[in-house]
């Protein structure tokens, strides 16, 4: 039974920073596609960031490369994005997402169909 938690949202100022933290548990991590989402109010969920459990490359949306890092702890089975610089539009319900398959680079945009679970989500507010 795969289980994502998310954790470390908050209330922050612009150009200020903050770590998300997403916990998985029941599933091999190191098989697994890992991704953060978010969905900004009246928006569609967009993909922010990826990283294959095993390793190798990470992927970034635009509007955060540079900003945003995306790693993980694999004895921890934890997935983290630190968010540097932020700016009031990164404010969002930011997603922690899985799937279990290696990552591939997306042609413009991460797909939330492409991922099968979800944690509840946690909220950041710039302002």
């Amino acid at each position: 039974h795969v289980q994502l938690v998310e954790s470390g949202g908050g209330s922050v100022q612009a150009g200020g920073s903050l770590r998300l933290s997403c916990a998985g548990y029941g599933f091999t991590y190191e098989w697994y596609c890992m991704a953060w989402f978010r969905q900004r109010p009246g928006k569609e969920r967009e993909g922010v960031a990826q990283i294959y459990g095993g390793g190798g490359s990470m992927w970034y949306t635009d509007s955060v490369a540079g900003r945003f890092t995306i790693s993980q702890d694999n004895a921890k089975k934890t997935l983290y994005l630190e968010m540097n610089m932020v700016k009031p539009e990164d404010t969002a319900m930011y997603y922690c997402a899985a799937d279990s398959r290696v990552c591939w680079s997306p042609n413009d945009a991460l797909s939330p169909r492409d991922f099968g679970f979800w944690g509840q989500g946690t909220q950041v507010t710039v302002s």
